[in-house]
């Protein structure tokens, strides 16, 4: 496929998801683009090219942010700063592993995301049957074998 048209495929497909997309879904999208970069700056950094490496994880970076400045801490207790930490955390590990090109930081920062992710995906069904509640307030979510609502 011609890369141009790929490319814009790909923008078109992005925008109508993100156009179609509820609240939780829109998040799920944002971490699934996270370890998507992720594997992506992995083969960067073992094939040597710095410049797409560090445009994918600082592109990682944003999203963590962005995902991070989501949370509900007034309302999300205990759970939600541990998220938030969680995070930040993440953010310095991509900051180190951009750095250092150590493509085993980043799978384990994937790792990290690909957890949280998949508690997202689970309470999915709850949050959409859940009306008038801001996504960043509601649902329980379980990382690493603490539940709280977020």
């Amino acid at each position: 496929m011609n890369p141009y048209a790929r490319n814009y495929y790909q923008s078109v497909s992005v925008h109508g998801g993100v156009a179609n997309a509820d609240p939780h879904a829109m998040v799920q999208m944002l971490m699934d683009g996270a370890v998507e970069r992720m594997s992506i700056a992995r083969g960067c950094i073992e094939r040597g090219e710095r410049k797409r490496q560090a445009a994918l994880l600082h592109s990682c970076v944003l999203i963590i942010i962005e995902l991070r400045g989501s949370l509900n801490l007034a309302e999300g207790g205990p759970l939600a700063q541990n998220l938030s930490d969680l995070y930040e955390y993440m953010i310095r590990r991509l900051t180190l592993a951009n750095s250092k090109g150590d493509a085993a930081i980043v799978l384990e920062v994937s790792r990290l995301m690909e957890e949280i992710r998949g508690a997202w995906v689970a309470i999915g069904p709850e949050v959409r049957n859940s009306a008038g509640v801001p996504v960043a307030a509601q649902g329980n979510v379980s990382v690493g074998g603490r539940q709280a609502a977020v």
